[in-house]
């Protein structure tokens, strides 16, 4: 059963490349500041890739739900992702929520 109090969060961010990462969080703002800080908790992906941007946050009931999100996500063109950032709306017109 999931907890509404604790929701879990999709986010992208964009590295100095305009490259967007996406990864999944119960805490956005704490992720974010790991991986500006480009500590041992900082994505690989986007060491010494900053300044960092935060393009897009959605938050979703569970780990399980954000993970496949994630998974959905991460296959998407960087153009698709591009929109997404722009209207969060499209998660549940392209369908990437259904099982």
């Amino acid at each position: 059963m999931s907890d509404p109090s604790n929701p879990w969060f999709l986010y992208l961010v964009r590295n100095n490349q305009g490259a967007l990462y996406t990864g999944i969080t119960t805490n956005v703002e704490r992720r974010f500041s790991e991986h500006q800080a480009g500590g041992l908790k900082a994505a690989k992906a986007l060491k010494g890739k900053g300044p960092l941007i935060l393009e897009f946050s959605y938050s979703l009931p569970n780990r399980a739900i954000a993970s496949q999100l994630e998974y959905r996500i991460k296959k998407l063109s960087k153009v698709k992702k591009e929109r997404l950032i722009k209207n969060s709306d499209l998660i549940e017109e392209w369908e990437l929520l259904i099982p």
